[in-house]
């Protein structure tokens, strides 16, 4: 058996073992607990629209992961940029008035998310470009600066009355549930957000593969010394491609604030972010790798939900953590196989 299916199926043994035990550790039997998790999530209509709903803000915070480290950058700040996308999405929608026609509401409050979080990345990658500031660092700082700031937004001057949350956003900057399309999703959070999701994934591999600007950032992660020779422009490069990986985190709030709330609250996102650089990395940077990663941890976010009569929810959560283990340990040992003569 090549190694890298040796590695990939030891990991998933791996996997299934923590998991097993942990269920073993907290009372209940792993068979009971297994089925509970497949009827929540895959046997019934709104088990699987809750599960893509939980899939969805991982295909915007994986695919800005995965685009970020083509470029040989580590954005860890997608968390951030979400949030920023979010509470300018909220902004922005409740800024517009009641009666503006969705051909116009809806795509301002996309851009407005994109551009909240893309110019949080921007700012990272400029930084790294300019004066060798690592984007580790720097985006997570700016995390930090967007928590804080979130937190008084919607604690004080955004906040409406007794609810800490924004105003509602106008009619039009709403994306439809699924549920009025597909009676058997009624009640989960699906929405539109889930298409644009998957259309953004694509996208961004097609920019990658296919354009000019895909190649610079690739080269640029690749051999940045080589890329420079080449004429690509490290400064602008790093620059571009932290922005597109923050535009991409900031269209989180297509689906937090457009599709399901109508309005953004402090919290609303959290831990999306650093999921998605699981889900990046679990999907191997591609587009196809990353959609199934993100809907492999939306069904262990949803089967949490469900299993919690038996266990505690965060049996799964050590599932997850398994997962990250098991995945990081396993590009390691590819990247040794690699380098091996």
């Amino acid at each position: 058996m090549p190694p890298r299916v040796t590695r990939a199926v030891t990991a998933a043994a791996c996997v299934l073992l923590v998991l097993n035990l942990s269920v073993w550790a907290a009372g209940a039997p792993p068979g009971a607990v297994l089925r509970l998790v497949l009827a929540g999530t895959l046997g019934s209509g709104y088990g699987v629209g809750q599960l893509l709903a939980k899939a969805t803000p991982l295909l915007f915070t994986g695919a800005a992961v995965a685009l970020a480290l083509r470029a040989g950058l580590f954005n860890i700040g997608a968390e951030g940029q979400g949030g920023l996308g979010i509470l300018c999405a909220a902004v922005c929608g409740a800024w517009l008035p009641a009666g503006t026609p969705w051909l116009l509401a809806l795509p301002l409050a996309l851009l407005a998310a994109a551009l909240g979080g893309g110019s949080l990345g921007a700012l990272a990658g400029w930084l790294r470009g300019r004066f060798g500031t690592h984007e580790v660092l720097s985006t997570l700082m700016l995390n930090g600066l967007v928590a804080v700031l979130t937190t008084w937004l919607y604690g004080g001057p955004l906040r409406v009355g007794e609810q800490v949350h924004t105003r509602v956003i106008a009619p039009g900057a709403r994306l439809p549930l699924a549920a009025s399309f597909a009676p058997a999703l009624r009640g989960s959070g699906l929405n539109l957000a889930f298409a644009l999701g998957i259309v953004c994934v694509a996208l961004a591999g097609l920019y990658l593969r296919s354009t000019r600007g895909g190649l610079a950032l690739r080269a640029l992660g690749a051999s940045p010394g080589a890329a420079e020779a080449l004429g690509v422009d490290p400064v602008r490069t790093a620059t571009r491609a932290m922005a597109l990986s923050g535009a991409l985190a900031g269209l989180v709030g297509a689906h937090y604030v457009l599709g399901v709330k109508g309005f953004a609250e402090q919290g609303m996102g959290a831990g999306v972010g650093f999921t998605g650089i699981a889900v990046a990395l679990l999907g191997a940077l591609r587009p196809g790798g990353i959609v199934l990663a993100a809907l492999f941890f939306g069904l262990l976010a949803q089967g949490g939900l469900v299993v919690n009569a038996l266990v505690p929810a965060d049996v799964l959560a050590v599932a997850q953590a398994a997962v990250i283990i098991a995945v990081a340990a396993l590009g390691a040992g590819l990247r040794r196989g690699e380098s091996t003569p």
